[in-house]
């Protein structure tokens, strides 16, 4: 019984939110049911493999233990283990998760030997592995070991196929949740809770939707995949069954009949409407709504001030910026004011978080939690971009229609393993939408390197909308819309909310009132996203998709249209087309090379092989940007002649099939957007820009040469085109002001524009003991950062730290040449003492970067820009930020160079204030929570020597600071743990 309490709970967890409950039943009876069915010869002669290695890194780690097991139906009849003497030492943290030794593996076979007898023992029959992959790479670069299996099963991908509804398919959270032996980072263990898994996962593959398996077998048969034969086997038992994906998504969704919320503009919304001051603050009282959304509430008066003013923003029809310090607990702070305007109001509010991370911890933690505590509960949705969203035609489409292999990097991979991936991505997708009223993309591990999210998505300008079959309600992007209309609270990312302003409110519904959370970065969105770019990948997947006669969507279609009755017609329109798309791909081809001919124009300055140059007034009078211009007139001209054929085409076919029509809008609206870029960029620039280009010095890798073209002045946009479409947006963060200053800020976003009773600026401070808690230390005799002697005495300041820390530092980079020189250094001296340190290495994922650091209470790391803000360690995880040098921007930085070129004081009023925000970040990643207590060490002397200094100092929640030797930092930080011990 316990047990089974136990399963339950833990499936709870995982299962995602608003998950159908005819779904749900059927996880939740899974382990019971699969003591009862027999899967036949999928569960004969089956191998089940786990391997051990030194590390995660093919060429530079070892196996260090090897186990499998063979099963007959519910029994594993033979079992193989292993230990594999490396080559090298297994490291410190190795031995720690899996517990095994040097002395362990001292007398074990060498891994040739080792993988000659893990063959025998598997004898060819199919290998099943989680992240099969790592596994079989690691045993297959031993000779002999392509010996072991021409079938590897990968269960990872394989469960999220079975098993979409659930927010994890790690090995130890499925096998926790369906009663399945543990995991214990052990190879033998890991192959028992798989051994159990086998069967859940076949049995949840049986639960789909009648002949989906089949459609998914059948799919593309010249592509080899290791899943079709499972596939076929199991569809065995609905042989005859008619899948209809129209039909799954009808019975799943239904229909939402609450009415949508009103227009904000549509309403007469007086300072009196909505809630009042008391009613408010009330909220925020011990007995209050906010204390029943949280077992140990404590009040904050800044929290309360800040409800007060989004409360009096939205109703006044004003703005305001505010600072909410770590600690005010600003998402309740704006959420319960903006819930209670809404409902009063019968409006829709929006929130827009800077990532989607941010927006689902919103939609699935604090939304629910408020929506529980109010009386009358609350609506609320998440949205995102059309590319978040699976498009249900084209993945009907996708099933059929020839992949796209080209038209992706393969990263050494065959053309048959990047196909096979795009088959389990369409596979992953069409069980997602068989099992989800509503959801996205972006959990479902698909891996979008080898998967075009072109063949699983669609855009805006390429939508059907009303001529597709599934909409809107058996939309997931529709149908999410229109619940979007009918909530309380929308919640999107910043880049969404821009590029619905871009596009004059054609995303979202008509919000009226925002609050914009993590404010401090929605500047450099808004210049990201308003950005016109001609890159030369975006050419040859363009290029690549289209193709022409003989191969491609023109391919396809022109095969296709021998279907049509006005076939000669539209056959003749096809191959007109196909010849100007040619004309376009050779002329735009050799506009790249152009472009990468200003690589000599840069010079030695920029970098070494990547390079960002700003293309000013000197660039644009050289011979090489003659070169851009006379190439650009010509693509510009012949991408214009493919749109026209391709809409002559187009509407030729448009009145027989709409379907084929569509085909060709994507490939016009990817044309058109190249020439718009063209156009922009080189034939009719504005100074509304700030222009550049990103270059490689190699010429093989041109795949990465861009034109790229910002907007200068992100506010003056801002309050010209979407200001006077909304009545009221609050701007948060924990960095907004420079000091007391807001500046800054108010210029970023245009409320330098606004008349002065327009808005309003808040510093909230922190709740938090920062001078009991926190201490700053400068070192005021470092190197200059630019001498030969600063990276040397940087190392050997960071040891001392390390030292004195005991682990847990993280030290913020600006530079990945030198923090690679610095840890190559600073690591086997660590190691020396006992204290291990990891590397934001190229390639490294910073999400797994960020789970090891948390995981590993003294690890310490080396990391640049992604950790210098958003990412939360609260406790003795951190306990030591360092900064070794002030993060301005580069000098050749494009946008600081034109700001240079305009005003004479831009360092001042741009670079300083843009460091000394990045600063506040980074120390703010140092206190989260009230009992932290930690040390921020900045090891650049220029706040000593400069003026500057004291901005930065003040901008710090612990403005006090001590200035020392370098050689007295670690003392210093002994004595001060020590006296908070």
């Amino acid at each position: 019984m316990h047990v089974s309490v136990e399963r339950e709970r833990t499936l709870d967890e995982l299962l995602m939110p608003g998950t159908p409950a005819s779904v749900e039943r059927c996880y939740r009876t899974l382990a019971e049911r699969a003591e009862q069915t027999s899967f036949g010869l999928l569960e004969e002669d089956v191998i089940m493999l786990d391997t051990e290695t030194t590390g995660l890194s093919f060429r530079n780690n070892e196996l260090i233990e090897i186990a499998a097991a063979r099963i007959s139906g519910r029994e594993v009849v033979e079992r193989f283990q292993t230990f594999v003497h490396p080559i090298g030492n297994i490291p410190a943290e190795i031995q720690v998760l899996t517990s095994i030794t040097d002395l362990d593996v001292s007398n074990a076979p060498r891994a040739e030997e080792a993988v000659a007898a893990l063959a025998d023992f598997v004898g060819g029959m199919p290998v099943v592995a989680h992240n099969a992959m790592f596994d079989r790479t690691f045993i297959e670069r031993v000779p002999g070991g392509r010996d072991v299996s021409d079938t590897w099963i990968d269960s990872l991908a394989l469960s999220r196929i079975a098993l979409p509804r659930l927010t994890s398919h790690r090995l130890a959270d499925m096998a926790s949740a369906f009663g399945c032996s543990s995991v214990t980072h052990r190879a033998m263990a890991d192959v028992d809770a798989l051994c159990g898994m086998w069967r859940i996962m076949l049995l949840a593959l049986s639960d789909l939707p009648a002949g989906l398996l089949g459609r998914l077998a059948d799919m593309h048969p010249d592509v080899p995949w290791s899943y079709r034969a499972i596939f076929a086997n199991l569809a065995l038992q609905d042989t005859g069954a008619t899948f209809s994906l129209r039909g799954v998504r009808a019975g799943l969704v239904g229909t939402d009949m609450r009415p949508r919320k009103n227009d904000a503009n549509d309403v007469h919304i007086t300072p009196d409407c909505g809630p009042s001051s008391q009613e408010v603050a009330a909220a925020f009282d011990r007995d209050g709504v906010v204390s029943r959304m949280y077992e140990a509430y404590e009040s904050r008066e800044q929290q309360r001030i800040m409800a007060e003013e989004v409360r009096a923003a939205f109703a006044e029809g004003t703005h305001r910026a505010v600072e909410a310090g770590t600690g005010v607990g600003k998402s309740v702070a704006y959420l319960v004011p903006a819930v209670m305007f809404a409902q009063d109001n019968n409006v829709t509010v929006g929130v827009a978080t800077k990532t989607n991370a941010l927006t689902d911890q919103l939609v699935s933690h604090e939304l629910p939690a408020l929506a529980q505590a109010l009386p009358g509960g609350l609506t609320f949705c998440s949205v995102k971009g059309y590319d978040h969203y699976p498009c249900l035609r084209r993945l009907e489409l996708s099933a059929v229609r020839e992949l796209p292999v080209d038209a992706v990097e393969h990263d050494g991979q065959s053309d048959d393993a990047v196909a096979a991936d795009m088959l389990t991505g369409i596979a992953v997708t069409y069980a997602f939408a068989c099992q989800s009223c509503d959801g996205d993309l972006d959990a479902l591990g698909i891996r979008w390197r080898h998967v075009p999210r072109s063949m699983l998505t669609t855009s805006s300008a390429d939508c059907m909308k009303s001529r597709c079959p599934f909409y809107p309600h058996a939309c997931l992007v529709h149908g999410n819309r229109q619940r979007a209309s009918r909530s309380d609270v929308v919640v999107t990312n910043h880049s969404l909310l821009l590029r619905d302003v871009a596009l004059d409110g054609a995303l979202l519904p008509p919000v009226r009132h925002w609050v914009i959370d993590e404010a401090h970065s929605f500047e450099q969105e808004a210049r990201r996203q308003w950005a016109h770019e001609f890159a030369s990948e975006a050419v040859q997947t363009t290029f690549a998709t289209l193709g022409g006669i003989s191969s491609g969507v023109l391919h396809g279609l022109y095969v296709r249209s021998a279907e049509l009755d006005a076939s000669e017609l539209v056959a003749r329109l096809l191959t007109k087309a196909s010849a100007a798309v040619q004309r376009a791909s050779v002329s735009t081809t050799s506009l790249v090379a152009d472009i990468h001919g200003l690589v000599s124009v840069a010079g030695r300055s920029g970098g070494y092989d990547n390079l960002t140059l700003w293309i000013g007034d000197d660039v644009r009078a050289t011979d090489e940007w003659a070169a851009i211009e006379r190439g650009s007139a010509q693509a510009a001209d012949h991408l214009e002649q493919a749109v026209k054929a391709l809409d002559e085409a187009r509407e030729a076919i448009v009145v027989e099939s709409t379907q084929m029509a569509s085909e060709l809008s994507d490939a016009v609206r990817s044309l058109r957007t190249l020439f718009e870029a063209i156009k922009v960029i080189v034939l009719e620039p504005t100074d509304e820009y700030v222009y550049s280009a990103e270059l490689s010095r190699a010429k093989r890798r041109t795949r990465r040469e861009r034109l790229v073209a910002e907007r200068l002045d992100v506010g003056a946009t801002l309050a010209q085109r979407w200001y006077p479409e909304i009545r009221s947006v609050v701007y948060t963060s924990a960095t907004i002001a420079v000091g007391k200053s807001f500046e800054h800020f108010d210029h970023a976003v245009g409320f330098d524009l606004l008349t002065p009773e327009m808005h309003r600026s808040v510093r909230l401070n922190s709740s938090f003991d920062y001078a009991n808690h926190m201490s700053v230390v400068v070192a005021r005799d470092m190197p200059a950062p630019q001498s030969r002697e600063y990276l040397t005495s940087l190392e050997d300041l960071l040891f001392d730290v390390h030292v004195s820390m005991g682990g847990s530092v993280l030290t913020l980079f600006t530079n990945r040449r030198e923090m690679e020189r610095v840890f190559a250094g600073l690591s086997p001296r660590l190691a020396q003492v006992g204290l291990d340190i990891a590397c934001q290495e190229r390639g490294t994922s910073p999400r797994r970067l960020r789970e090891r650091f948390m995981n590993e209470e003294t690890l310490s790391l080396c990391a640049l820009k992604s950790f210098w803000e958003g990412f939360d360690a609260a406790g003795d995880t951190l306990r030591c930020v360092v900064i070794p040098k002030l993060p301005f921007a580069s000098p050749q930085d494009p946008l600081v160079r034109e700001r240079e070129a305009r005003e004479d004081r831009s360092w001042w009023r741009y670079s300083l204030p843009e460091a000394v925000l990045s600063v506040k970040q980074a120390a703010g990643r140092l206190i989260r929570t009230s009992t932290d207590t930690g040390v921020l060490v900045i090891a650049d002397s220029r706040i000593s020597t400069k003026r500057y200094g004291r901005t930065f100092l003040n901008a710090l929640p612990q403005p006090e600071h001590v200035d020392m030797s370098c050689e007295n930092v670690g003392r210093y930080i002994d004595l001060w743990r020590g006296s908070r011990r």
